[in-house]
């Protein structure tokens, strides 16, 4: 079965490929066998144990060997015959994905089921036979029963030796093809976005149309290459991915969690004009001279110098921390809270995706409680949560489906990367005014004037955050992010990227 994008071009798919079995009488004839074997290809310890395992799995089947052989293995195979009357080769399926490493975060890739799968309830109810290849990660994972199929069976007469005698005719079972999945995906998108992560940068991206929640694009870096799982992965290359401080088989996307920073100003912002505490061109009271002293604590803005006595608008245009200080404080942090778990950001989004991690939120004050002792924390706390700090952490996929209610009428899409009836959740209610007013200061962020200046194009406004999140792992170092959507008065792209350590 394939897996295509949204224009029928090629994600994954099955090419032909060719397996070599042994039939044995018992597992000492296996053994025997494996030996003979090993004279003309190589048979390491390992592969001798999985081998036997399987063996002991279904002892009246041919045994699983090598699972994909190349022409030379196979000529040569084929030229000894007489030398190996108990060797069975057969066309086999074998998964194929042209892309390689820029769909890896989509695709996931397949790998030979384990002996807990086979052995379990789900596993015996999805008939996964003994050597057949399931879904690990990415779609291969979420829909494996519909790609999969269902092998067919062919009877074989051996005699007391094991060895072949005769096949017995036709199919005593055909096999079942699995579907054809075309996704939402846009594979020119797709490798445009793998291609400027390159092999040195790290974090994730997602792209998505904000009315319908399909997604255009998500890439993971570094990535990894899916097609060197055909066959069984070389062990040199698991242990390769495995031991990288990168984390190549992390889905940055789904599964990493980051402090949004000033990417949650807009949820501030929302909570704020929904429950009329401000207005787009309300004016704090204090002015910005590069920070607040509150508690007997100095909280720095990002910009030394101050920004001023400014308005919302403004202050979302140069990602003014001193006004939303002060608005978090308006708001208060019983307030604060009931909206950013109203605004979703204590949920998964749904999308189909296998291992979405959820996000990090307090429910309520009592979390303060809880981790602190009462009476332990102070109203301070606030401040910090107001820019997206403190005790927040969300995924990129998190923060896209939060945008796609700021880019549309307050209501948030849920991703997804097959054709699915679009679900969209109500988070907010703003006017009309409101959120013009809303996705007009997110244009000003990409303008001459605001934070993201640097990247406004010419011929087509964009509207976007930025945002630069504390890292507990290297504090010198913080992470980067943005969240925008284009065009910005009629929005028909949300994007969400993160570069880690990408600093301001």
């Amino acid at each position: 079965a394939a897996l295509s994008d949204r224009r029928g071009r090629l994600l994954g798919d099955n090419v032909t490929g060719h397996a070599v079995f042994l039939m044995a009488s018992s597992e000492r004839a296996l053994l025997e066998a494996l030996v003979r074997l090993g004279r003309l290809v190589p048979v390491s310890p390992e592969l001798r144990d999985a081998v036997r395992r399987r063996f002991r799995r279904a002892p009246q089947q041919p045994v699983l060997v090598l699972a994909d052989v190349d022409f030379a293995v196979l000529s040569a195979l084929e030229e000894r015959r007489a030398q190996l009357p108990d060797l069975v080769i057969q066309t086999v399926p074998k998964r194929w994905y042209p892309a390689g490493a820029a769909v890896a975060a989509i695709t996931g890739y397949t790998s030979e089921a384990t002996d807990r799968e086979l052995t379990s309830a789900s596993g015996a109810k999805s008939g996964v036979a003994p050597g057949e290849l399931v879904g690990r990660g990415g779609l291969e994972q979420q829909y494996d029963s519909l790609l999969r199929g269902a092998a067919g069976a062919r009877f074989t007469e051996v005699d007391a030796r094991g060895r072949i005698v005769r096949e017995l005719g036709a199919l005593a079972l055909p096999p079942r093809p699995g579907v054809t999945l075309q996704t939402t995906i846009d594979l020119e998108l797709q490798q445009f976005v793998a291609a400027l992560f390159g092999d040195s940068l790290r974090g994730g991206a997602i792209a998505m149309d904000p009315r319908s929640g399909e997604v255009l694009a998500l890439h993971s870096a570094p990535s990894f290459d899916p097609n060197r799982f055909v066959g069984g992965i070389p062990p040199d290359y698991w242990a390769a991915l495995t031991t990288d401080p990168r984390r190549p088989l992390f889905n940055k996307v789904l599964q990493a969690r980051y402090p949004p920073a000033s990417t949650w100003k807009l949820a501030t912002a929302v909570l704020a004009l929904q429950s009329g505490t401000v207005g787009l061109g309300t004016h704090m009271p204090i002015p910005d001279r590069g920070g607040l002293w509150y508690g007997g604590r100095y909280f720095r803005d990002w910009y030394r110098p101050g920004h001023g006595d400014i308005d919302l608008t403004t202050a979302i245009e140069v990602s003014c921390n001193v006004y939303f200080y002060q608005l978090g404080l308006k708001l208060g942090l019983p307030q604060l809270l009931r909206g950013g778990v109203a605004l979703g950001f204590r949920d998964r989004t749904g999308i189909d995706l296998p291992n979405e991690a959820a996000p990090r939120f307090p429910a309520d004050v009592g979390y303060y409680d809880r981790r602190y002792g009462v009476g332990g924390w102070s109203n301070a706390a606030v401040l910090n949560l107001a820019i997206g700090q403190g005790e927040n952490d969300q995924t990129l996929v998190s923060m896209a489906r939060f945008y796609t209610a700021l880019a549309t009428d307050g209501r948030a899409a849920r991703p997804t990367l097959t054709p699915r009836p679009p679900m969209r959740t109500p988070l907010f209610q703003l006017s009309p005014a409101q959120l013009t007013g809303l996705r007009t200061a997110l244009a000003g962020v990409v303008s001459a004037r605001g934070t993201a200046g640097g990247s406004r194009l010419e011929g087509i406004a964009l509207a976007g955050k930025t945002g630069t999140a504390q890292n507990a792992q290297a504090p010198e170092q913080d992470h980067a992010w943005f969240v925008g959507f284009a065009p910005a008065e009629q929005p028909e792209i949300v994007v969400a990227v993160l570069l880690e350590f990408g600093e301001h």
